[in-house]
């Protein structure tokens, strides 16, 4: 911390012109209410972002939107060419996060994509380049 708080002085000596413990406590403690407000959406958020991290994952919520309807595991599983089990444990991991929904009807479970995993997914696209959006469209 000894080196950090260096720096943190010769900081506020460049912006302030001089620098003080004041100065110094008052810009720790703006600090550290940034990272109280932050902390638990960084968590969250971070937790989502691993989860899209995973192909398969990524790969059935993208079904999943593109379907724009409800599709059975048997049908994922189909569609990723993965095993039952995986496909089972991935859609978990999404559900938790909360980028599919899940409805039981006798002894089918039907998956969707809810709005938040269409939002995702169409700021990924937003994000792209136009000749990446190009080369997509033309496989």
């Amino acid at each position: 911390m000894g080196q950090t708080r260096t720096r943190m002085e010769r900081l506020l000596e460049d912006e302030l012109g001089a620098c003080c413990e004041a100065d110094i406590e008052e810009r720790v403690a703006e600090l550290d209410e940034l990272r109280a407000k932050t902390g638990d959406t960084v968590r969250r958020d971070s937790n989502l972002l691993g989860t899209l991290g995973n192909e398969t994952r990524l790969q059935l919520v993208r079904y999943l939107d593109t379907a724009d309807r409800e599709l059975c595991v048997c049908e994922l599983e189909t569609l990723a060419d993965v095993s039952e089990s995986a496909v089972s444990h991935a859609l978990s991991d999404l559900l938790e996060v909360g980028l599919v929904t899940r409805e039981k009807r006798g002894k089918w479970r039907y998956y969707e994509a809810t709005e938040r995993a269409s939002v995702m997914l169409a700021a990924l696209e937003e994000t792209r380049s136009g000749s990446e959006r190009t080369d997509e469209a033309d496989r």
